[in-house]
């Protein structure tokens, strides 16, 4: 075990720091009485609930440990030691060598402890988690209803080893250092550093911090250095500016132009200490009526939402998986991503940075409250800010979704006003965002943040889905100066169920939800809000299908439906193409309801999405009249179309810049 440690840590070592990965060969076991089961080894992530908690609801709530065995080198007595968790689900304990060194609540964020006075220099070191996933009052989420809060150690962990001077580690698992930037602009950019420093020495000590920006390339761009003198007592705060001329500006999607900012500890010329985050030089600001201003240019936000569960993991996710999600987004042509309902991996984050997505992020308080959960939101969303500040592609944060004052308590306004406060005191260059499950402005809960969210499923829990047009039509004639984001919307669709006309159905109880639900809706949906200027940004749900354990709808149990793609990640649905043919740039053309291979009735309207100008159809051989426009200009209707007995050969066409598009599906007529 000596060896492969060593190994880690020349591989991972950097001057001044350690981290040394602990994700192999933690024995795992259930620990509640009725549950209870013989431990295996198992490697992180790791969840319990990546099947039982998919299929229905009676998935597991409940503690389970997590043991893992360490050797510490004899050079560490004088170090500093620290352990970080990205995620544990849901409330965690740690014990090293039998000792109790902390606790933590809330499955999202990440957590850092010191264990240097727990460890053992003349033996095998012992860390025990108990990690408890039953849901709580105190802890938000408050239950498993609209989604599941899996079990586990489902991110990486990780030891740290620093000197006893160095930026600091346990500021709530965040960096130490904190980019703030003001005066954006092609010109210059000021930039303002904060670092924060802890002594653990017995005597204050002479200190060198020099701060440098380094462009993509890696050469140094700009820097300030000052010699401090750092106390023993309490975490030191240091400030330094620094000026960027003719900045190379982070411009979303278009330009995801990244610095390095690398922030050094030094004594007598010797890195001691360093912490590396990334800087993209931006500037958010809301218009009415213009979308989000990205460096003062006009942008619309065409967002996705999404969960960070797949099929048979859970969230256990990865990197790998996470790059699949984000490419699945990225060919689908969004730009935005709300990252619902809660704090998501560090990787992820870091990846949209430098892809250029723009984030929503935002707190798991959600769907109901118990009265006692307020202390656990401060803490979850202190976390969230502190420990993704520097990423530039966030640009609101999400202070909660759908919770509502009961009778005339005024519970949840004045939390949310709180939140928002501490938002803007963590964070004061950024946006906050609560957000609504009714359509009505005027609720209590609502205009407590910059930017009002609201969730509309019209077609499905309620109205006509053409009914969205009225409503986006009122809020722009009663509330033309507020800043309102459509956060969710959508249908849910079954690749499993297919119809040739849209049935009737109970959206709550009911078992039939044929992909055609979805792809109709999606249609409409999109055609109005194309066309609407009032809204800030539209987040469609669902990207991915994803676990409900409490939900029996649509022939599925436990699942939500309303992704564009299934829950495996293997299938496309008919309205993830309507959305790549409106806003993905390269041309493209799809035959819709191509799942719907039987059919029983002769004539039909087959519908094709294309980019590349007017598409043509032929049926058997035999061209088809010139379609109809449908509600966007890739949207193509071939209407009255015969189809014969038996076979039938769809295939569509279209030229662009000399080539030629098509697709082609068959279906039998019965």
């Amino acid at each position: 075990m000596k060896t492969i440690l060593l190994a880690i840590l020349t591989w991972f070592q950097s001057p001044g720091r350690q981290v040394i990965p602990i994700n192999q060969d933690w024995s795992f076991k259930k620990i509640d009485s009725l549950a209870a089961d013989s431990a295996r080894l198992v490697s992180l992530p790791h969840t319990w609930n990546n099947h039982d908690m998919q299929m229905g609801r009676e998935f597991y709530q409940g503690r389970a440990q997590y043991t893992k065995t360490i050797d510490v080198s004899p050079g560490w007595k004088d170090k500093r030691v620290f352990i970080k968790f990205e995620g544990v689900g849901a409330v965690a304990d740690l014990f090293v060598n039998n000792v109790f060194v902390g606790e933590h609540k809330g499955a999202y964020s990440a957590f850092v402890f010191e264990i240097g006075n727990a460890l053992r220099f003349d033996t095998v070191n012992t860390i025990v988690v108990i990690a408890d996933n039953k849901a709580r009052p105190d802890v938000i989420p408050i239950n498993h209803f609209l989604f599941g809060v899996y079990g586990g150690i489902y991110r990486p962990a990780e030891l740290i080893v620093t000197d006893k001077l160095n930026i600091a580690a346990t500021d709530d698992a965040s960096p130490g250092i904190y980019i703030s930037q003001d005066n954006v602009s092609k010109k210059s950019a000021d930039l303002t550093v904060l670092t924060k420093i802890e002594n653990k020495y017995a005597q204050g000590q002479h200190a060198t911090l020099q701060t440098q920006v380094l462009d993509a390339t890696g050469k140094l761009v700009t820097q300030a250095t000052g010699d401090y003198w750092i106390s023993t007592q309490g975490t030191q705060r240091f400030i330094q500016h620094l000026r960027l001329d003719d900045p190379h500006l982070w411009q979303g999607m278009d330009d995801p132009y990244l610095y390095k900012v690398v922030v050094s500890v030094l004594r007598s010329d010797t890195v001691i200490d360093r912490v590396v985050q990334p800087l993209g030089v931006r500037k958010f600001e809301l218009t009415q009526g213009r979308g989000i201003l990205v460096n003062g240019i006009p942008l619309r936000l065409k967002g996705v939402t999404r969960h960070q569960e797949w099929w048979g993991l859970g969230s256990a996710l990865a990197n790998s998986n996470h790059d699949t999600d984000l490419a699945i987004i990225k060919e689908m042509g969004a730009n935005s991503i709300r990252f619902a309902h809660y704090q998501q991996s560090e990787y992820i984050y870091s990846r949209c940075d430098s892809i250029g997505f723009i984030i929503w992020a935002e707190i798991p308080f959600v769907n109901a409250y118990s009265g006692k959960e307020a202390d656990n939101a401060r803490q979850q969303l202190t976390e969230l800010i502190k420990q993704n500040y520097n990423h530039p592609s966030i640009y609101v944060w999400g202070l909660h979704n759908e919770v509502y004052n009961k009778g005339r308590q005024n519970y949840v306004s004045a939390l949310t006003s709180e939140l928002h406060n501490i938002a803007k005191a963590l964070d004061p260059n950024r946006l906050t965002a609560s957000t609504d499950g009714y359509g009505a402005m005027d609720r209590r809960e609502n205009n407590l943040a910059d930017i009002q969210g609201i969730n509309r499923y019209y077609g499905w829990y309620e109205g006509a889905t053409a009914d969205l047009q009225k409503w986006v039509d009122g809020l722009a004639r009663q509330y033309p100066d507020h800043h309102v984001v459509l956060a969710e919307y959508g249908a849910e669709g079954n690749v499993n169920q297919q119809a040739e006309t849209l049935p009737d159905f109970d959206p709550v109880k009911g078992q039939y939800f044929p992909e055609q639900l979805q792809t109709r809706s999606h249609e409409i949906q999109w055609g109005i809000l194309e066309k609407t200027s009032y809204l800030t940004a539209t987040y469609l749900w669902n990207t991915f299908d994803f676990a409900v354990p409490y939900w029996s709808r649509g022939g599925t149990r436990a699942r939500n439906m309303k992704g564009l793609v299934t829950f495996d990640r293997k299938i496309k649905k008919d309205a993830y193409y309507w959305y790549k043919a409106n806003w993905n740039k390269d041309p493209m053309i799809y035959i819709a309801d191509r799942r719907l291979v039987t059919r029983t009735i002769p004539g039909t309207t087959i519908t094709v999405y294309c980019n590349a100008g007017v598409p043509e159809l032929f049926v058997n051989g035999k061209k088809i009249a010139a379609p109809e426009q449908g509600y966007t200009k890739v949207h193509f209707l071939f209407k009255n179309v015969q189809l014969k007995k038996g076979p039938n050969k769809i295939v569509a066409h279209a030229q662009n810049s000399g080539r030629t598009l098509s697709d082609t599906t068959q279906w039998t007529l019965k």
